[in-house]
């Protein structure tokens, strides 16, 4: 392991590692950003670890949701049955790293009797070192964060990874969790945008649907409601659906009036 950073890791490499994460940073900070699908943002991050990391060979993002865990991102599928084997198992250093919060840091090797699918797994994909870091979304008064997975790095190098390395992961779990928050946000104001266009929709098509009824029929606005709301009722069909539909009827050539 790389334990002193000062003998093994130059003032260069830092400097363009730091430069690669704020590079990431500042483009996680445009309002475009929000705006992708979270798979490509956590993509982007994880080629950005593997750049910034000097001895990552490849990333992985692991995603927990009610469905379990499950690969996200990934920089090389070489090491995609390293992730899969430890899901399938229900332990591996990804998942202990989500599970008790904090960064794992090993050779692989030292943990074979504790984990011995990820081991075989890593093994057999020529890993040698790995370094699993949290990824967990602040949430201000509510407790301690969401935790929603991992980012994972492995290397083919048994003397990769150092605090150092560690600490660059823990800022891009910080920027990722700020990328998923930012992407929540603006996707629930999406469907925000979207469910009052469809409001505002089929608010039209009643008010259309009133307006002809009472022309065909010669009511008031409020039978025509009245009526509308009785066809919903007996056809179980929405409102909405029923204006529509009379619309339809209404401005086809072979009509005829709805009672």
């Amino acid at each position: 392991m790389r334990e002193n950073t000062t003998d093994q890791l130059s003032l260069a490499e830092a400097a363009q590692a730091l430069d690669t994460v704020t590079d990431a940073l500042t483009e996680l900070r445009d309002e475009g950003a929000a705006q992708e699908p979270l798979e490509e943002v956590l993509g982007r991050l994880a080629r950005t670890a593997a750049a910034a990391v000097p001895d990552a060979d490849a990333v992985t993002v692991t995603h927990l949701d009610d469905t379990g865990p499950r690969t996200v991102a990934l920089t090389d599928d070489s090491v995609a049955d390293i992730d899969a084997d430890q899901y399938a198992a229900g332990r591996g250093p990804c998942l202990h790293a989500a599970a008790s919060r904090r960064p794992v840091r090993a050779v692989v090797g030292e943990y074979a009797e504790r984990w011995p699918e990820f081991t075989a797994a890593a093994r057999a994909a020529g890993v040698r070192a790995y370094l699993s870091v949290p990824l967990i979304i602040d949430t201000p008064g509510e407790g301690p964060g969401e935790l929603v997975g991992s980012f994972n790095v492995y290397a083919r190098t048994a003397a990769a990874f150092d605090p150092f390395d560690e600490k660059m992961m823990q800022l891009l779990t910080t920027a990722a969790s700020a990328a998923i928050s930012n992407a929540r946000r603006w996707w629930r104001a999406q469907r925000q945008v979207e469910q009052l266009n469809q409001a505002l929709t089929s608010r039209a098509d009643i008010d259309q649907a009133k307006g002809m009824m009472m022309v065909m029929h010669g009511i008031g606005a409020d039978e025509a409601f009245a009526r509308l709301i009785e066809i919903s009722q007996r056809t179980n069909t929405k409102v909405h659906r029923v204006a529509h539909d009379l619309i339809g009827k209404f401005s086809s050539p072979d009509r005829s009036p709805t009672r």
